[in-house]
Formats: structure tokens, C-alpha cells, sequence
């Protein structure tokens, strides 16, 4: 969803800076979001890797915790991520049946590479022997679900009052930068980079692109394209 559009009412912009409208600004725009996403991501991490390594928690048993927590938060990220998308895709278009493919598709792209494969090969450009985990081939059962809620979510989004739709707009797209931190930090240990504190440099600085341009594409420029193909200018 754009920090500012042309388009927008008078009750959002005043939750909206003016910057330059292109992908590398409304990179810039969403940049804080990620940084402080993964920063609040880094310290949960970093309190439950103290508590384990306190109690001596079997690895096996770390990992299969984080695991857990992965799992939670992608399914998560796949709600707000098909939410936002559709947020942006109507303001653009009123094409049901090309916002319900943008909703799917997108959603399930973004959130793929964002949570899966940029840790993976994060963590294999360190030498971690990661192991490669896709939930869309192995867990279809728990993605559909989510992904349905987001999407009815979305859709929804096109009856909310327009003094409260603003709200909901930048509510959506915090929430979807942070669950999306999230899983990907959950994503690194659960699948091999358990000793991610030794490099955690390296993992924040990775994990803000990680978040911040697969979302911003998502949320943004990937649904307001599609839904301008076609139109005069």
C-alpha cells in the first residue's frame, strides 16, 4: 500500500508523508517499518535463545520450538499479505475476478520468497547447512485457511467508511512488515542457523532487505501494476 496516493481522500493523507512516488521511494518510505520489525524480531529471538541455552534445552528441541513460531507467524504474514495487496489493487481497479487472482497469487509469491527462500540462501551464502522448507508443497491444509481469511479481509476492505479506511490501510501493512520479520528470523534457526547470535550483524542488516522489498512489492507496486493493465493513460 502506497505512504501517498494521488487518489487518496483528504482522511488519508494525514497518515501519509509526500515522497517521491517510485519503488525505490516507497522503498525508503517503508524502510523504519523493517527496521524496527526486525529489531523487535532480533530481541524475541534473542530472549529465547538466552532461556534455552540457560536451561540447556536440547538443539532438537530449540529448533523444534522455533519451528513452531515459524509456522504461526507465516501463516500469519499470508493474511496480511493478501489483505494488504487487495487494499491496493482496489484503489486502482474495480475488477473482482482480477483482484481475486492478484489476492492468491501474490500473497503466496511474496510470502514464499520473503520467508523461505531469502533465509535460505541467507543462510547458505554463511555456509549454515540450511535445509529448504516450503509449507505451500508440504502444508497446502494450513495455508488455504489463512490465505482465505486474508482475502475475504481484503475484499472487505472495499465497504470500510473512508474516514476509518486510512487506519486500517497503515494497520494492515505494519502488521504484515512485522509478522513477515518474524518468520523469516523463525525461518533461519528452525532450518539449520542456530547460532545465528554470532553473526547477527550479517542477519539484520540481510533480514531488512529480506522484509522490507518482498513486502513493499507485494503490498505496493506488484497489485497497482496489474491493476492499471489495460487502462488509457
Amino acid at each position: 500500500m502506497s505512504c501517498h496516493n494521488n487518489k487518496m481522500d483528504s482522511s488519508e493523507t494525514i497518515f501519509h508523508d509526500n515522497h517521491d512516488q517510485t519503488v525505490i521511494g516507497e522503498l525508503l518510505c517503508h524502510w523504519p517499518y523493517a527496521i524496527f520489525s526486525v529489531a523487535t524480531g532480533l530481541a524475541l529471538l534473542s530472549i529465547l535463545t538466552a532461556v534455552t541455552i540457560t536451561n540447556s534445552v536440547d538443539q532438537k528441541l530449540a529448533q523444534k520450538g522455533a519451528k513452531i513460531l515459524f509456522h504461526n507467524f507465516h501463516f500469519m504474514h499470508l493474511v496480511f499479505a493478501s489483505t494488504g495487496t487487495l487494499i491496493t489493487f482496489f484503489k486502482f481497479s474495480s475488477n473482482v475476478f482480477r483482484g481475486l487472482l492478484v489476492g492468491i497469487f501474490c500473497p503466496l509469491f511474496f510470502c514464499i520468497l520473503s520467508d523461505a527462500v531469502l533465509p535460505y540462501l541467507g543462510g547458505k551464502a554463511l555456509g549454515v547447512p540450511m535445509h529448504f522448507h516450503l509449507c505451500f508443497l508440504s502444508e497446502l491444509h494450513n495455508v488455504i485457511p489463512f490465505l482465505f481469511i486474508g482475502i475475504l479481509s481484503g475484499f472487505a476492505t472495499r465497504f470500510i467508511k473512508a474516514d476509518t479506511r486510512a487506519l486500517h490501510s497503515l494497520g494492515s501493512h505494519v502488521a504484515h512488515i512485522f509478522v513477515s520479520s518474524l518468520a523469516s528470523i523463525f525461518y533461519l534457526v528452525s532450518h539449520g542457523f542456530i547460532d545465528w547470535y554470532t553473526k547477527i550483524g550479517f542477519v539484520f542488516f540481510f533480514l531488512i532487505f529480506a522484509v522490507v522489498i518482498p513486502c513493499t512489492l507485494s503490498d505496493l507496486v506488484v497489485p497497482m501494476i496489474i491493476a492499471q493493465i489495460g487502462k488509457k493513460k
